[in-house]
């Protein structure tokens, strides 16, 4: 996927605009495994995904939950980072080898400020990442794991291929084992 087709999926802008976007980005092709944010770290770039997949997760004492897959046409980011510059609290792991474009979030912010077509562009991506919380807090609370597995499915069918389980798992907020029986009922 380009960057014009994903900056066109977030919201459309003029074609001076994209190029403006597209002089301060870079192409990167990194492994699969790679940790490409860290917990407690303030970070600097945001990411387009051109291709591939990856997970944020937060660790805790009994191990990691996954709260977010990534896959092409996603921003990757850490809303903390990118609206208040402080310590982010999730780590995001290439799941796949990944091409991102890169974005120093000090060149965009360059933009924001004398291009209101990107300045539009910021405030959808941060309105896209705020409804996308919404809606996994409220199929976490309202929606049983069957149901919530569905969902997953339906949205998101090429992840499914590409995510080890235990991921899943994580993201549902279920158990391996819950898991393998849901998968089983369908």
């Amino acid at each position: 996927m380009t960057l014009y087709n994903i900056l066109d999926l977030i919201n459309p802008i003029p074609e001076e605009s994209k190029q403006a976007l597209s002089l301060i980005s870079n192409t990167v092709k990194l492994p699969k495994g790679h940790l490409l944010m860290q917990a407690d770290k303030v970070e600097h770039t945001l990411y387009f995904i051109k291709t591939g997949v990856v997970r944020a997760f937060s660790n805790y004492d009994e191990g990691e939950i996954t709260f977010w897959f990534g896959q092409e046409g996603d921003t990757i980011l850490s809303m903390l980072n990118y609206v208040e510059q402080k310590r982010s609290y999730e780590n995001i792991e290439l799941i796949t080898t990944c091409e991102l474009y890169e974005v120093h979030i000090s060149a965009i912010n360059k933009l924001y400020e004398t291009d209101i077509h990107i300045a539009n562009l910021g405030r959808k991506i941060a309105e896209k990442e705020l409804v996308r919380l919404e809606q996994r807090i409220i199929s976490r609370q309202i929606l049983p794991a069957k149901e919530r597995y569905e969902e997953l499915i339906k949205n998101h069918p090429n992840l499914i291929k590409q995510v080890p389980l235990k991921f899943i798992a994580s993201y549902l907020g279920i158990t391996q084992v819950s898991l393998s029986r849901i998968r089983k009922e369908i």
